[in-house]
């Protein structure tokens, strides 16, 4: 690509942000960290109470991106073949013969919203995420290549914990964000009651497209990040392991800390970052901004944590307050 085309494709993927604000009120950190994880190349988790708009924002984002988009609402009887399709019997009419065909399921598309991922069992769970993993699935001995970008946006609601299969810490670390979907404030909800009862909302204009999508990951891989700033994040990930870090509060309410995918995560959503404000080199503010969505699944609280009421989010802000910046925030 040219500076041309890399100026075109950033001036598109600002106006992204704006016609999604078109339909979803407020939520614009929500927003932008889904658009990361995507631009990153990874998958994410919303976790919010129900009623705040976080199906209407991934089906929005995919109007807006002009990617095929499905929807999978996870129940406890959901089988794996209910996402990643099935064989079916079918007979060729001029011959006679008989002969199975696979269909394809919901998964073949390019942005998949599993709904209340955690009311499904393991079973289930485990063949979605092996999908997203592999960007492919196996049926009947052949393997079945999924479209590109492929992108999986999971959704549970907190309050709701009976009969629910809670995501297992490994395939947690699967998902590149964790996304915590928070209440509007006043001004944003008046807003939405102005906007839900009154005209139908505006619809959002195609901005985007699948090349352009798959454009903007091979521009993020290109970005820039020193050797310092390498160091650091390693640093950043040590010090969330119980039995070698320094900071107090790691020792006292961690079981275990980050392993290396933590890493990636905060080095490919930095860059992602960076792409969003129109820079083509990491800086810390890159990091300190996506560190929370990145880590605060791969953190496993104790026992005393939960008593004392300290979250994930509390760890991160403390190692990252303890862990020394290099000399330049720039390397």
């Amino acid at each position: 690509m040219n500076e041309s085309d890399i100026q075109q494709l950033l001036q598109k993927l600002s106006r992204a942000s704006d016609e999604i604000a078109k339909v979803i009120v407020g939520q614009r950190q929500v927003v932008d960290e889904m658009l990361i994880s995507l631009l990153a190349g990874g998958h994410c988790i919303l976790e919010g109470v129900p009623g705040l708009a976080k199906t209407l924002m991934v089906s929005t984002l995919a109007r807006t991106l002009d990617l095929d988009f499905h929807r999978v609402q996870f129940t406890p009887d959901l089988m794996p073949s209910d996402i990643i399709g099935t064989e079916i019997l079918e007979e060729d009419h001029g011959t006679g013969k008989r002969f199975f065909k696979f269909q394809r399921g919901p998964v073949f598309t390019n942005v998949l919203l599993a709904d209340e991922i955690n009311r499904t069992p393991p079973k289930t769970q485990a063949a979605l995420l092996e999908a997203m993993q592999e960007h492919a699935v196996s049926y009947g001995g052949e393997r079945h290549v999924l479209a590109e970008p492929f992108f999986v946006l999971a959704t549970q609601n907190p309050v709701e914990q009976a009969g629910t299969y809670p995501l297992p810490e490994a395939q947690l670390d699967r998902f590149l964000l964790f996304i915590r979907v928070g209440y509007p404030s006043l001004d944003e909800e008046v807003d939405i009651l102005n906007r839900t009862t009154g005209a139908p909302a505006p619809a959002v204009d195609r901005v985007l497209d699948a090349t352009d999508m798959v454009r903007l990951q091979a521009l993020v891989r290109e970005v820039d990040i020193s050797d310092a700033l390498l160091h650091y994040v390693a640093a950043i990930v040590r010090a969330t392991r119980p039995d070698e870090s320094a900071i107090e509060g790691v020792r006292n309410y961690l079981r275990w800390g980050a392993g290396p995918r933590a890493g990636q995560a905060l080095v490919l959503c930095a860059k992602a970052h960076a792409v969003m404000r129109g820079r083509f080199a990491v800086t810390l503010e890159d990091l300190g901004a996506i560190a929370p969505a990145a880590l605060r699944h791969r953190l496993l609280l104790n026992f005393q944590a939960e008593a004392d009421g300290v979250s994930t989010d509390d760890i991160v802000a403390q190692v990252f307050d303890g862990v020394a910046e290099p000399a330049s925030r720039l390397d």
